[in-house]
């Protein structure tokens, strides 16, 4: 387990920093006055940047990136080879698959699913998770498929299939989603 005390950072006793997944795994780096609840796991080989906080038992997976002020909400999963922007709000019982892109400003209802194999343990493919550009909203029990492209200032509603690239500052609604105009109620930055 890596010591970053110095780091103004509060670690619940029951929480593991530093979990070694292979030789030669380098300690995670966290940014200062991190909040890590218990049952949260961090692996080794894990970049993280200032006021990290997490709910309980959340995991963060090895090749995970993430900037400042992120929230990795209750029973969340970083499935790791991940990128991460600042300001980033992950609620509880989010799923983040591994090589997913994640911008700032971003936020991920309760629930949201994020995928990256598009023929589940039937053909064997190269994963790739979901783009996420900054400024994009995800509502609660959302999924999105595998390669698809969230642009900048999107907005999924809650439930929706997004089975397709969804382009900037558009809604997105429905199983599947459908594209319609934002509402001008729902234009501009979240207030995360």
């Amino acid at each position: 387990m890596t010591d970053i005390s110095e780091n103004n950072a509060q670690i619940h006793p029951d929480a593991s920093v530093g979990l070694e997944y292979t030789d030669g795994s380098t300690e995670p780096q966290i940014g200062v006055n991190a909040t890590i609840r218990a049952g949260t796991i961090i692996y080794d080989d894990v970049t993280i940047g200032d006021d990290l906080i997490t709910g309980h038992n959340a995991l963060i997976r090895e090749h995970t990136t993430m900037g400042d002020h992120v929230i990795v909400g209750t029973n969340t999963t970083i499935d790791g080879q991940t990128d991460i922007g600042s300001s980033v709000s992950m609620q509880t019982n989010v799923y983040i698959p591994s090589n997913t892109t994640i911008g700032s400003n971003v936020f991920l209802g309760p629930n949201a699913v994020l995928t990256n194999d598009p023929y589940p343990v039937r053909k064997d493919v190269e994963l790739e998770g979901p783009t996420i550009h900054d400024g994009v909203s995800v509502g609660a029990n959302a999924t999105i498929l595998p390669s698809v492209t969230l642009g900048e200032g999107s907005f999924v509603a809650a439930g929706a299939t997004v089975t397709k690239d969804v382009p900037p500052d558009t809604l997105a609604v429905g199983t599947p989603a459908v594209h319609e105009e934002l509402p001008d109620e729902l234009h501009g930055e979240n207030n995360l």
